[in-house]
């Protein structure tokens, strides 16, 4: 049996999403009474002892978050910060949380892309559904003194003093209805709330634009050089991607000249032996986020795909200047 992909369907209004469409309007209502109960002072927001930065989106699968969220711890210890990072720990199977990750965490544990964002930066890193108290278990056991939540927009007790939301350059809004319909957690119009908007692709008017530097194949092993994308130009290879938009990833490759044989998987694949392993030699190449759960299971002529995210100019001067007058205020209040 073909499994349905629901991020075909959602990109258009086709006979489903007009099945789903009065879900999708009882959806959009809860929405937004939960929100404005938040808004309202009806339920209660919980506020760190330092700055948090939440980087989000408001449609489902990738779209670009976690390279943005690298970038951007990196940068805030470029300005002389302590950053720290927080996490849903989605896929992770934790008997107790907040849960303190580290580099080499077991991602069945606390989920891939934590596992991923502390071996990347060697930031702090805690995951748990409840994200205040990941902050409070980070800011107890940590020296940072400010913190990025790796999504969380709709996470409203979570009090939090800048919003970024990351948009699909290329899948945009889909067919523009919420869930289940259409790939919208909340609507288009609460984009206007946040203080950022930047699209991973072409930005349309208002927003900053993201791109991806270069790849670089980094080898699964450890050993040996890391490679430029270019010299596998021309090469067939096999790729696997368990991520929210494996179509990107192909469709990357294939534009630097692979040819590529590809395999996707669900978002947050727990990935079997089985199913990496093959009767050929085609090279593997895989996400950086599959990598850290195949560590024990595969082995041969295996590349990690690495991408490093590049904000425009004007994002970063405005991000450097909200981030200064919030630190600044921070120094006041104390």
């Amino acid at each position: 049996m073909t499994r349905l992909d629901p991020n075909r369907h959602w990109q258009r209004l086709g006979p489903l999403a007009i099945v789903l469409f009065p879900l999708s309007l009882i959806f959009r209502a809860v929405v937004a009474m939960r929100r404005a109960a938040y808004r309202l002072g009806l339920a209660g927001q919980r506020r760190a002892g330092c700055p948090v930065i939440v980087v989000g989106n408001i449609t489902v699968g990738g779209s670009g978050k976690t390279p943005l969220v690298i970038w951007l711890s990196e940068w805030l210890r470029d300005q002389g910060l302590h950053p720290g990072i927080v996490s849903r720990g989605y896929g992770g199977r934790a008997r107790h949380w907040p849960q303190q990750v580290r580099a080499d965490s077991d991602p069945r544990t606390v989920g891939d892309e934590a596992v991923l964002l502390a071996q990347r930066r060697g930031c702090p890193v805690c995951v748990g559904p409840d994200r205040p108290a990941a902050i409070e278990a980070l800011l107890e056991h940590t020296d940072c003194n400010i913190v990025i939540s790796d999504d969380g927009l709709q996470h409203f007790a979570m009090a939090r003093d800048i919003e970024i939301a990351v948009v699909d350059g290329e899948r945009r809004f889909g067919n523009g209805l919420m869930l289940p319909a259409g790939p919208l957690r909340e609507p288009v119009s609460r984009l206007n709330s946040v203080d950022f908007v930047i699209t991973n692709g072409k930005a349309a008017r208002g927003e900053h634009a993201m791109r991806l530097r270069r790849p670089v194949l980094v080898p699964f092993s450890g050993e040996g050089e890391v490679r430029d994308i270019e010299q596998f130009q021309g090469v067939r290879v096999r790729a696997i991607a368990g991520i929210g938009n494996p179509e990107r990833f192909f469709g990357m490759l294939r534009r630097f000249g692979l040819e590529v044989d590809a395999r996707p998987f669900p978002d947050h694949h727990d990935f079997k032996a089985v199913e990496l392993h093959f009767d050929d030699a085609l090279p593997l190449l895989m996400t950086e986020k599959d990598a850290v759960k195949c560590r024990r299971i595969v082995t041969g002529d295996v590349w990690v795909v690495r991408v490093e995210a590049q904000p425009d100019a004007p994002f970063v001067h405005r991000l450097s200047k909200t981030i200064e007058a919030l630190t600044q205020d921070g120094k006041q209040d104390g």
